[in-house]
């Protein structure tokens, strides 16, 4: 429900009730009620390019607290190298990880369950080296353990009732999730709904009849603490796998929100789509889940 529905289902339901309604200007109110804050940056230092979003929003401080532990979930599905665009860019990954390891984490991890073989996909997305080389204890790149599914009532699920979705990924303190944008021959867009698929077990194919509200319904129990999209380089077609480096676009750009409907509706903006034609960002919206109306964000724009 948008803020102006609940305003108005509110002022009904105090009147419903017998209680004198003072006048309201609704428009006044949204006015003053606060947006949801979301940071675009571009630029072709990628670190850079994150750091720069992190401190628009307040920096990793106002994700990450001293002795917390933290869970990084990027797009490793794929047996892919970084230039074809199927996976979160490495850079982006290493430069999350060390910004949570300075403001204090005690613990970082990095997973996704992949679909290719999960090996392959570590060497060669380029992220197992580049984490490897930060060299801190306190962060592991790990492989997925399936006696660490757990099995979830979702409450407010319309489409999913109960699903397994990983331990780790529940028990964050934070929980940053960093999808890369990229077409998606089935939801024509895979960003970061759609990158809770890599953290949930059982059948996942079966989960591709009304994927929308499937998506939706999971993300009222995995909530991301931090969503940043990796739209460095957009794969445009043959999605999700791709495999062409004529299908992706070097788009050089970072979007990060606390706000995962917003983080997902500005990243469709870039494919030149409206929010409204992906039908996961319509569900999550409609349950109150986040703004994808891009006109109610404030969105902080820079440059590196």
């Amino acid at each position: 429900m948008d803020r102006r529905r609940f305003l108005q289902r509110a002022i009904a339901l105090t009147a419903g009730a017998g209680m004198p309604v003072p006048f309201i200007d609704i428009t006044e109110v949204l006015a003053a009620a606060p947006r949801p804050e979301a940071a675009v940056v571009t630029g072709a230092s990628y670190g850079a390019v994150v750091r720069e979003a992190l401190s628009m929003l307040g920096g990793m401080g106002a994700f990450v607290d001293k002795g917390s532990k933290v869970v990084i979930k990027p797009n490793i599905g794929w047996d892919r190298s970084p230039e074809q665009g199927a996976n979160t860019h490495p850079l982006v990954v290493r430069a999350l990880a060390e910004m949570a390891l300075e403001a204090g984490a005690a613990e970082v991890k990095v997973f996704d369950r992949t679909c290719n073989e999960r090996r392959r996909c570590y060497v060669n997305s380029g992220i197992q080296e580049i984490l490897e080389d930060v060299g801190d204890k306190r962060l592991r790149l790990e492989h997925i353990d399936d006696r660490k599914f757990v099995d979830v009532d979702i409450k407010r699920g319309k489409s999913l009732k109960r699903w397994q979705i990983y331990k780790d990924a529940l028990d964050a303190d934070c929980y940053i999730n960093v999808p890369v944008a990229k077409n998606h021959g089935l939801s024509r867009l895979t960003l970061g709904l759609k990158n809770s698929m890599g953290v949930i077990g059982g059948n996942r194919g079966s989960l591709h009849f009304d994927i929308s509200q499937k998506l939706a319904d999971l993300a009222t129990v995995l909530r991301p603490t931090l969503t940043v999209v990796d739209a460095t380089r957009m794969l445009l077609a043959n999605g999700p796998q791709g495999g062409r480096l004529s299908d992706v676009k070097v788009a050089d750009t970072i979007i990060a929100s606390r706000d995962p409907v917003a983080a997902d509706a500005l990243a469709t903006t870039l494919f030149g789509l409206r929010p409204e034609e992906i039908g996961s960002t319509v569900a999550a919206y409609k349950m109150g889940l986040g703004e994808m109306n891009v006109d109610d964000m404030r969105i902080i724009k820079g440059r590196v």
